[in-house]
């Protein structure tokens, strides 16, 4: 069984900054793309950043300067760097990744559990 464990949120003041992490783990043989999606009270879930394996970025408009995406293939692990935090981007955030594994599974996607951030005015 695969499992997306996130760490990082919290509450923290308009300005500030929070860096997220997100292990997985589970018989993994590779993993593609790994992902942060966030999702606020009342709102659809949307994508904040994405990492290619390869190191290839992807960022919501809305974020883009202020948060950087990163990741450890070795550790199988991805980190979301935020800055200069906004009190719109107060909502829950969810580890994505596109995982192949030993078994013979191919390109899945697996969510973590989520992790909550506050940012207050």
């Amino acid at each position: 069984q695969v499992q997306l464990v996130e760490s990082g949120g919290g509450l923290v003041q308009a300005g500030g900054s929070l860096r997220l992490s997100c292990a997985a783990s589970g018989g993994i043989f590779s993993i593609n793309v790994m992902a942060w999606y966030r999702q606020a009270p009342g709102k659809q879930r949307e994508l904040v950043a994405a990492i290619t394996r390869g190191g290839s970025t992807n960022y919501a408009d809305s974020v883009k300067g202020r948060f950087t995406i990163s990741r450890d293939n070795a550790k199988n692990t991805v980190y979301l760097q935020m800055n200069s935090l906004k009190p719109e981007d107060t909502a829950n955030y969810y580890c994505n990744a596109d995982v192949s594994r030993w078994n013979g599974e191919r390109f899945t996607y697996y969510w973590g559990q989520g992790t909550q951030v506050t940012v207050s005015s």
